[in-house]
């Protein structure tokens, strides 16, 4: 995973809605700030790939702070977490809004969403002949290297991640369209076909990337036993 240096504000006593040992223990660089003041004057001599507000281990929702993070440097993404049950305050200006209680897995995949692609450090996904390219956004599956979408990409990749496992509805909404709304799922069928026409011989007829009536999809590949 490519590793960040990062500029957390968060308060003294965050407790357990600290999010700093989870960023630590990935190999991230942190730049900790107890207060946005100080944080201010850091960015004058630091320089991050984006910047964490931890407004649920302070006394403020951190909206006017986080506007005036944005207006020092409009460059640098900003992450903010709120309190469970907190309003989200679009005012902040932040480029993505986290709601507590959260995996680290899911803040660690914010993190690697707002950062810059490293062409020369090329993550691939592998799972049976899917070959999954996620910097360039590609896939072959056999039938020679094609372009994904970014969605296309990133649903492509929780079922590579998680083989012979049934991923629900919900799960792929909450993961890829980050919403918990699933009303009407309509967008998420058409992906799943699209990504069927790049790693299927046959989409109309699945082998790999089944649908789960009533729960869900998997991707299973069957393994290739020795004579």
């Amino acid at each position: 995973m490519q590793k960040a240096v990062i500029l957390l504000v968060e308060g003294k006593r965050a407790g357990q809605n600290t999010v700093l040992l989870a960023l630590e223990k990935a190999g991230h660089t942190i730049k900790l700030c107890h207060t946005g003041s100080i944080a201010i004057k850091t960015l004058k001599e630091f320089e991050p790939h984006l910047i964490i507000f931890n407004a649920a281990s302070m006394r403020t929702n951190g909206s006017r702070t986080c506007r005036r993070l944005k207006k020092n440097r409009e460059d640098l993404p900003i992450i903010h977490v709120r309190a469970a049950g907190e309003f989200q305050d679009d005012e902040a200006e932040a480029d993505i809004y986290l709601e507590q209680p959260f995996t680290p897995r899911k803040l660690l995949n914010r993190v690697k969403d707002l950062l810059p692609i490293d062409h020369a450090v090329e993550e691939t996904v592998q799972y049976g002949h899917i070959s999954l390219y996620l910097s360039k956004k590609s896939v072959d599956a056999g039938q020679g290297e094609s372009r994904l979408t970014p969605k296309l990409a990133h649903l492509l990749e929780q079922f590579m991640r998680h083989p012979h496992q049934v991923l629900t509805r919900r799960q792929l909404m909450q993961e890829v369209w980050k919403t918990d709304y699933i009303g009407d799922t309509r967008t998420l069928d058409v992906h799943i076909r699209w990504v069927r026409e790049y790693i299927e011989q046959n989409p109309a007829r699945p082998k790999y990337l089944k649908t789960v009536r009533g729960k869900g999809y998997i991707l299973a590949i069957p393994s290739i036993k020795k004579k």
